[in-house]
C-alpha cells in the first residue's frame, strides 16, 4: 500500500508542472497527468546527487546533543558513559563528509559530567573532575582526542548559576558563617541575613543567615558580583578548555541577574573571559525568555542563545506544521534574524525542536505521521545558524511518559532488536521507535535518519544556509507557504516549505526572485517521490516537502 500511494503522489506532483502559475502565487493541483509527462519527470536527477560536502573548522556546526548518562553504556552497569560515546563517534560522525553511514553531526554537545549526586548532574560538587560513573579524566581526554579526530567539536554543559551543597568550597563557607564571618568563602556565595528574601524563594538556611536556592534547596546560588566567584569561574573555564573543550553550554542564563548585577554584565564579562583564553571559543546560553530578553543578552557579544519560541511541543514551528501557517512562520524567522543580527551582527542563531527539559518533539507529531517528523527537520535545520539535534530525535524516539523528564531522557536505540539496559532515575522503560533503531533506519532508504543525514549533507555542500542571514520573506498567495531568502557573500538562496499535509503547490519562480534559478537540493515526504525541478520557469512542491534554490553557476 505504501509504494502505490507514493506512486500516485508522485503522478499527480509530477505533471501538475504543466500548469499555468499566477506570478506570486500557488494553486492547488490534482488533475491527472499524461504518462509523457511522468515518464520525462521521473528522469529528473537527484540535485544533492555529486555534490560535494565540505567539513567545516568554523563556530557553524549541526550540534549533537546526548543526555550523558543515557546514550550508551560500555559496561554493563546501566549508565551511559565515555567510552560508550566513543564506540559511537562513527555514528555520530566518521570524518568523511562524503562517505559512511554516519549522521554527520559535527559538534557533540554533553549535559554535565562533573561529579553530582543528582542523576542529571546539574548540581556540581567538583568543577575540576568528571563523574567517576561516567569515567575518568583519561577517558573524558580520550573522547575529546576521538571527536577531534573526526572533526566533532566538543561542547561542555557549564552550571555558573548555582552549586551542590556538597561541594566542599560551599561547605567551608558554610563553616564561617556559622560563625558569623561572612568576609571568607561565603564571598561566594548568595548569603544574607533572614528575612532578605521572599518566602517564596528556596533558601538554605545557615546559623543566622540563609543562601539562596532558586533551584533547589541542595543547589545554593553562586554570587555572580564577587570578584572570588568570578576568579574561580576564570580558573574553571581555563582547565576544560585547555583540556581541548571547543565550548560551553552555559546553563541557565536566565538567572545570571541577581540584586547586585543584571545578567548581561555578567555574562559579557565571562564572554569576554573565555574569548582571552580561547579566542574561537564557541558559546551558547539557555534562556528560554521572551524575545527582548534574548535581545538583551545578545549584546554581551555571546555566540548563540536557543531559540526557545520555535522549539517545543508547543512552540511556533509545531503551532505553523498544526495549522499549515508557513507563511506565518517564514515572517516570524525573518523578524527573529533581522532583530538579533542588529544587536549582534556575528551571532549565529541555535535553532532546535526538543531537549533534555521537554518531551520528545516525536511525541508531538507521531500522529501526524512519519512525513510530519521529516517535515519538521527540514523547517528548523534550514534555519541559518547552528541546529541542535537531541539524540533519538533523528530516529523518532518517544518519551513513554510526559509528565516527568527522565522519561526524556531515557537511553538511545542503536538497534530495535537488541533494547540497552539503562535506567535513567529510576525509569527503565525502554521501547523502540516506530521506524526502529539506528541499524533498522539506515538499511531504509525513506527513514527518518537518512532523511536527517541528507539535511546535514546538503548544509555541508551550501555553506550559505548555515552562515547566511535571512534577508526578507518572499510571500506568495498562499497561506501554506513559507519562504525566505538567505543571503551569505553575494550568493542568494531562497528556501520554500509546503506546509500543506495533504495539497501540493505549483509555484511561479521569476528572475527577479534568484536568477537562472535551478533546485539544489530539496527535501520530500517520501524517498519514492520524484526530485524537483524547475521547468518552464515553475516548480510543484508535495504535500509537506521543502526545496532550496539557488543560481546555477
Amino acid at each position: 500500500m505504501k509504494k502505490i500511494l507514493s506512486f500516485l503522489l508522485c503522478a499527480s506532483m509530477l505533471g501538475c508542472c504543466v500548469l499555468s502559475g499566477c506570478g506570486e502565487s500557488s494553486s492547488d493541483s490534482g488533475s491527472s497527468k499524461s504518462a509523457e509527462s511522468s515518464k520525462s519527470e521521473e528522469k529528473t536527477e537527484d540535485p544533492v546527487k555529486g555534490g560535494k560536502a565540505i567539513a567545516y573548522t568554523d563556530k557553524y556546526r549541526n550540534v549533537y546533543q546526548i543526555f550523558t548518562q543515557s546514550f550508551c553504556d560500555s559496561n554493563g552497569d546501566g549508565i551511559g558513559d565515555f567510552k560508550g560515546i566513543i564506540s559511537e563517534l562513527d555514528y555520530i560522525n566518521d570524518g568523511d563528509p562524503n562517505g559512511g553511514d554516519d549522521l554527520g553531526a559535527d559538534a557533540l554537545w554533553m549535559t554535565p559530567i562533573n561529579p553530582s549526586e543528582s542523576y542529571h548532574k546539574y548540581s556540581v560538587e567538583d568543577y575540576y573532575n568528571v563523574d567517576k560513573s561516567f569515567g575518568t579524566l583519561d577517558d573524558f581526554d580520550e573522547l575529546v582526542t576521538e571527536c577531534h579526530k573526526r572533526g566533532i567539536n566538543v561542547i561542555m554543559d557549564l552550571v555558573l548559576n548555582h552549586i551542590s551543597y556538597k561541594n566542599p568550597l560551599f561547605l567551608e563557607a558554610c563553616e564561617e558563617v556559622e560563625k558569623g564571618n561572612l568576609d571568607g568563602k561565603a564571598k561566594y556565595f548568595e548569603f544574607h541575613e533572614k528575612g532578605y528574601y521572599s518566602e517564596d524563594v528556596n533558601t538554605i538556611k545557615v546559623g543566622d543567615y540563609i543562601c539562596e536556592a532558586n533551584f533547589s534547596p541542595t543547589m545554593p546560588e553562586w554570587n555572580l558580583t564577587s570578584s572570588e566567584t568570578k576568579e574561580e569561574f576564570k580558573k574553571i573555564a581555563e582547565f576544560w578548555l585547555d583540556r581541548g573543550v571547543d565550548g560551553f553550554r552555559l546553563d541557565a542564563v536566565k538567572y545570571f541577574e541577581n540584586k547586585h548585577t543584571n545578567g548581561e554584565e555578567f555574562l559579557e564579562w565571562f564572554v569576554d573571559t573565555c574569548r582571552g583564553i580561547k579566542s574561537d571559543v564557541y558559546l551558547v546560553g539557555e534562556d528560554w525568555e521572551d524575545d527582548s530578553k534574548i535581545k538583551d543578552y545578545y549584546a554581551s557579544g555571546i555566540d548563540s542563545l536557543f531559540a526557545f519560541r520555535f522549539a517545543q511541543s508547543f512552540g511556533e514551528i509545531v503551532e505553523a506544521i498544526n495549522t499549515s501557517g508557513g507563511q506565518t512562520l517564514a515572517k516570524k524567522f525573518t523578524s527573529y534574524d533581522s532583530k538579533m543580527s542588529k544587536v549582534n551582527p556575528d551571532y549565529i542563531n541555535a535553532v532546535f525542536l526538543s531537549n533534555h527539559d521537554q518531551a520528545r518533539i516525536a511525541n508531538a507529531l507521531e500522529s501526524k505521521g512519519l512525513a510530519a517528523e521529516k517535515f519538521a527537520a527540514n523547517v528548523y535545520m534550514l534555519v541559518p545558524g547552528n541546529s541542535y539535534t537531541y539524540y533519538g530525535e533523528e530516529i523518532g524516539m518517544t518519551a513513554p511518559n510526559t509528565e516527568s523528564d527522565k522519561y526524556f531522557r531515557l537511553p538511545m536505540i542503536f538497534d530495535s532488536d537488541n533494547l540497552p539496559d539503562i535506567t535513567v532515575d529510576g525509569a527503565s522503560t525502554v521501547e523502540a521507535p516506530k521506524y526502529g533503531g539506528v541499524k533498522q533506519q539506515l538499511a531504509d532508504s525513506d527513514s527518518l535518519l537518512n532523511h536527517y543525514r541528507r539535511i546535514i549533507n546538503v548544509k555541508l555542500q551550501n555553506p550559505e544556509i548555515a552562515r547566511g542571514r535571512i534577508t526578507s520573506q518572499q510571500v506568495f498567495n498562499d497561506p501554506a507557504i513559507g519562504a525566505y531568502y538567505i543571503e551569505k557573500d553575494g550568493t542568494k538562496l531562497l528556501v520554500i516549505h509546503n506546509f500543506s499535509s495533504d495539497k501540493e503547490k505549483t509555484l511561479e519562480i521569476t528572475n527577479d526572485m534568484i536568477p537562472n534559478a535551478k533546485v539544489c537540493a530539496d527535501f520530500l515526504a517520501s524517498a519514492n517521490d520524484a526530485h524537483l525541478a524547475i521547468k518552464d520557469g515553475k516548480i510543484t512542491l508535495p504535500a509537506y516537502s521543502s526545496v532550496v534554490i539557488r543560481p546555477a553557476a
